[in-house]
């Protein structure tokens, strides 16, 4: 739930459960991003322990797409960026951030020409840079909706980060976006270009483990200390809820695939703790449950204040699959115990930060599918939505197949 004083604009519109106090909430939500004007993208301190290359990556094709990076912050910095010298198709071309220093020294360690390192300011005038193709938005949750249609209006394709915004009606903004000035729209769910979750996903339907019965996941770690004003991830006007739409949002997926299926029904109970500053605006803990028309059931749990976790794990009729770590960037282990037991080592997961730039620029240039299109994200936004009415209204909900919440 986005209960009390924890909710925010526009995050749950359904009819039905609850329609009285969700009417409060949105109300307080309102109030509170008209209070604070509303969340703005600002130039940040350099990140700590950044690595930036000593030359600049090589293009591998002559017809790469040119990406212009929104927001030099340290998943771009550390993650994204350095595996452009790893994709076929992609390069970056542009910057944008509102620090002067971190474009100067990021611009110059990746060969980005001075005219095309732009500030939040300026970003208009990237319309006229025919260098880029398409924004990578990379910015705080609660930015993505706004300057991805920023980059649509600039006649711009759009890969935007997870969650892709923190309301449905956001999300249906940005699709509405994309199709008039149709260009292409992805959000970088990068475990769909990961050999040990493409693996999971191949042998799930084969029927591995049998009928699957049961799925676990579970995504958490300890945040040390930290406040709304250090850190948007405890921010609700920029993370929402909190750990669900960050970290969770890997398991809610991993339900969905490895099931291959969407749920009928949610049960959903959040946590936070009082007198905690890194919980003043967001919950510590979210759990969910998740029944499927199979009657296969997800247990999905998700914390930013319990011991580390990652891991995924499917209860079957003939087995049991395990993934743990599941999702990280690097390190996935899996195994079927059963009656197909074995190990399994199907490639490289750093493979999957390139992957993502190579669908997006071979469906700019080809026309190709897009693995993880701004519908999935608003089918996500959908659920996450459903799990906090749970919540809230301390009941099970419907939900429709396309995520939305059954009157």
């Amino acid at each position: 739930m986005i209960g009390d004083n924890m909710s925010r604009r526009g995050f749950i519109k359904v009819s039905g459960v609850a329609t009285a106090s969700l009417a409060a909430t949105a109300s307080s939500n309102a109030s509170h991003a008209q209070a604070n004007g509303g969340a703005l993208a600002k130039g940040q301190p350099f990140p700590q322990n950044v690595k930036l290359p000593t030359e600049p990556p090589r293009r591998r094709s002559a017809d790469t797409i040119g990406f212009a990076i929104v927001g030099l912050g340290g998943y771009a910095l550390n993650q994204m960026m350095p595996r452009f010298g790893q994709a076929e198709r992609a390069h970056v071309a542009a910057l944008v951030s509102g620090n002067p220093d971190k474009l100067r020294h990021v611009g110059d360690a990746y060969g980005v020409p001075e005219d095309a390192r732009y500030s939040y300011d300026t970003f208009a005038k990237i319309a006229a840079d025919d260098r880029v193709d398409a924004v990578y938005i990379v910015l705080p949750s609660g930015l993505h909706a706004e300057w991805t249609i920023r980059a649509f209006a600039a006649g711009k394709h759009v890969l935007c980060e997870k969650p892709m915004a923190l309301s449905s009606g956001d999300c249906e903004r940005m699709i509405a976006a994309a199709r008039r000035a149709n260009r292409k729209l992805m959000i970088a769910y990068r475990s769909h270009f990961e050999p040990y979750n493409l693996e999971a996903m191949k042998l799930m339907r084969r029927k591995a483990v049998g009928d699957i019965r049961l799925v676990r996941t579970e995504q958490a770690y300890r945040m040390g200390p930290t406040d709304p004003a250090q850190n948007w991830r405890v921010s609700r006007l920029l993370a929402g809820g909190g750990p669900l739409e960050d970290y969770g949002i890997y398991g809610l997926q991993s339900a969905l695939y490895l099931t291959g299926e969407m749920p009928e029904s949610i049960s959903a109970t959040t946590f936070r703790p009082a007198g905690d500053p890194r919980f003043a605006e967001i919950f510590a803990h979210v759990s969910a449950q998740l029944r499927f028309p199979s009657g296969a059931v997800a247990q999905m749990v998700t914390s930013y204040d319990s011991a580390g976790g990652n891991s995924a794990v499917v209860r079957g009729t003939s087995g049991s699959l395990i993934m743990d770590p599941a999702t990280s960037y690097a390190g996935q282990t899996m195994r079927i115990e059963g009656l197909n037991e074995g190990e399994f080592t199907p490639g490289d997961p750093m493979v999957q930060f390139a992957g993502q730039l190579d669908n997006l620029a071979d469906a700019i240039r080809d026309n190709a599918q897009i693995r993880t299109p701004g519908e999935m994200g608003l089918r996500d936004v959908r659920l996450i939505e459903a799990i906090y009415a749970s919540a809230q209204a301390r009941q099970i909900v419907k939900v429709a197949p396309d995520g939305r919440l059954r009157r």
